[in-house]
């Protein structure tokens, strides 16, 4: 792997599991160090997570995670309502069998997760919700669609939505899965679209506790 891909990866997944904060500074020598690179390629890495969205250069502070307003989360969530709703139609009608029976494994494991929410539980779920919806991605079958959705996907209020979920939200999640690939294995378009965008939506009000 590049220096520069080392030090994008270590900055990008402190980030999105919660270790940089919002608002926190991010400074050079700390990530050269974490990386084992040197400050070279982490400018370059910096940059290209300001071109994601996820750092801010603020005039003699340097980097600073990105702080995301209720009007962004809106935002975000309106997107991936459209987006996902769009990719889920797709899905529908061309996703291969294997593409779907994965699916429905991923489904099946959160929902059990969810509903015995043994130690850990909200980890494990919160990296089978990530594979569901990147599998679904794929099935979509489309390149732009997978672009546009990647700094979504994976933007920070967007992975720490499980830590405000209720149990009771955790299992309406995971049966929304459940529901989307019974609209896959039907091949019904408008129910799969309708599921997604609900799913999405549902999502988006646990910020708003």
């Amino acid at each position: 792997m590049r220096a520069v891909d080392k030090a994008y990866q270590a900055v990008r997944d402190g980030i999105i599991a919660g270790r940089y904060r919002p608002s926190t500074r991010i400074t050079e020598q700390e990530v050269a160090a974490a990386a084992g690179v040197s400050r070279t390629p982490v400018r370059e890495a910096l940059r290209r997570l300001h071109a994601e969205g996820l750092v801010d250069f603020t005039p003699n502070q340097g980097a600073m995670v990105t702080t995301w307003s209720a009007e962004d989360a809106d935002e975000i969530f309106e997107l991936r309502a459209m987006l996902e709703g769009f990719g889920a139609a797709r899905a529908a009608t061309r996703a291969t069998a294997a593409q779907v029976a994965e699916l429905r494994r991923l489904a099946e494991l959160q929902y059990e997760e969810s509903r015995l929410r043994a130690d850990g539980y909200l980890e494990r779920i919160g990296e089978l919700n990530s594979r569901f919806h990147h599998r679904l991605q794929e099935a979509a079958s489309s390149a732009r669609l997978g672009r546009a959705l990647s700094a979504l996907l994976e933007a920070p209020l967007i992975m720490k939505t499980f830590l405000n979920y209720t149990p009771d939200d955790l299992q309406r999640s995971a049966a929304h899965h459940l529901e989307l690939v019974r609209a896959l294995e039907a091949r019904d378009a408008d129910w799969a679209a309708s599921v997604m965008r609900s799913h999405v939506l549902a999502a988006r009000r646990t910020l708003r506790r």
